[in-house]
């Protein structure tokens, strides 16, 4: 019997690490989650039922976050050491750090090109290096990190939005107020309080008051911030239990969103999907590029007056879900399930096998 340790700081994470735990328990392993009491995470474990471990309870500034990061890793090293694991994974800082204390293998999956976030956020990344054994990437992935690197042709979110694991739910249709089938539109507010956000921007006070006011003689209109909603707003915000998100997602008739994460799943739902913030640009990461020029299933916009044309465009065209449900198809046909490749990484990796995975 194998132990692996697994860090998951967001809901999106959660989302991502389920099945593949799912999976890991049936094969010998037992896992053992480690998560951070922040935002909508604990809601979301607790909804999935998951066992869980709260390591951190993180200030609300970034530079709190930074000055907390030794008293995580310690508390985290703690718990894991009690059970004996065998390696650690998750999406950076976390595994790598607590790995060197345990003298165990770190396994990080990042699909966030360091060169295109803020100088704290390269800092980061190059110290966590040191101790990380494993980066894998999506084949989308822009940068080359050498033989630690290894590239899976998959997005994340199909982790837990890919045909096996996930099925539309249209009873979200009464738990949103709505009859079956009637149109709406969901947008997503981002916190930016995160370390890799640092230098980026999303939307203002006023564009999301602007933005909403023009949207809603279309049709109704959903919100779902990371943080608190100015009372203007407040009447909008969605009230769905959190593990729901992905039907309000599939559902919409259009979804727009200065995240990145809830920007892929509308795109790999298949639902028209508008992004626009500071990374966007030149520069922008891989994995929404492939999505925009190779599948056309994202718009990506780095200023705000850029939303209203695609936006109209949308709204207008009685076709645009049809066309975006096949442009998924082709998506889902080219691309393989990452909970399966995420689990035989980990177990080859756990057991030192003689394979392209074992560290």
């Amino acid at each position: 019997m194998k132990n692996i340790g697994i860090f998951a700081i967001t809901p999106a994470q959660i989302h991502f690490y389920r099945n593949i735990i799912c999976e890991l328990n049936k094969k010998d392993t037992n896992t053992y989650l480690l998560v951070r009491d922040y935002g909508e995470t604990i809601q979301l474990v607790k909804e999935f039922e998951m066992p869980h471990f709260i390591f951190s309870r993180p200030p609300d500034s970034k530079y709190g976050k930074i000055l907390n990061l030794p008293k995580e890793v310690l508390t985290a090293y703690k718990y894991l050491r009690e059970k004996n694991v065998d390696l650690v994974t998750g999406f950076g800082i976390y595994e790598s750090f607590t790995s060197a204390l345990l003298n165990v293998p770190a396994i990080t999956f990042t699909d966030s090109e360091y060169s295109v976030n803020a100088f704290t956020y390269v800092i980061q990344f190059y110290i966590s290096s040191l101790f990380t054994d494993k980066y894998i990437t999506p084949t989308s992935f822009k940068q080359d990190l050498g033989k630690k690197q290894i590239r899976v042709n998959s997005f994340k979110e199909l982790a837990y939005l890919h045909p096996k694991y996930y099925h539309p739910d249209d009873s979200i249709f009464p738990l949103l107020g709505l009859s079956k089938g009637e149109p709406y539109i969901l947008i997503r507010f981002n916190a930016f309080d995160a370390v890799h956000d640092f230098g980026v921007t999303g939307f203002s006070l006023e564009e999301k008051i602007e933005m909403v006011r023009s949207l809603e003689k279309h049709m109704r209109v959903f919100i779902s911030s990371e943080g608190s909603l100015p009372e203007e707003l407040c009447k909008y915000q969605v009230r769905i239990p959190k593990n729901r998100i992905h039907d309000a997602i599939y559902f919409a008739s259009l979804v727009i969103t200065d995240t990145q994460t809830m920007a892929t799943e509308g795109a790999i739902l298949g639902t028209p999907t508008i992004r626009c913030n500071g990374f966007v640009g030149s520069a922008d990461m891989g994995n929404f590029i492939e999505l925009e020029r190779r599948y056309g299933l994202l718009y990506n916009f780095s200023k705000y007056e850029e939303i209203s044309p695609s936006s109209k465009k949308i709204i207008q065209n009685p076709n645009s879900k049809i066309e975006c449900q096949r442009k998924r198809e082709i998506l889902l046909n080219e691309k393989e399930n990452i909970t399966d490749l995420i689990s035989q990484i980990l177990i080859h990796s756990v057991k030192l096998e003689n394979t392209p995975y074992a560290i």
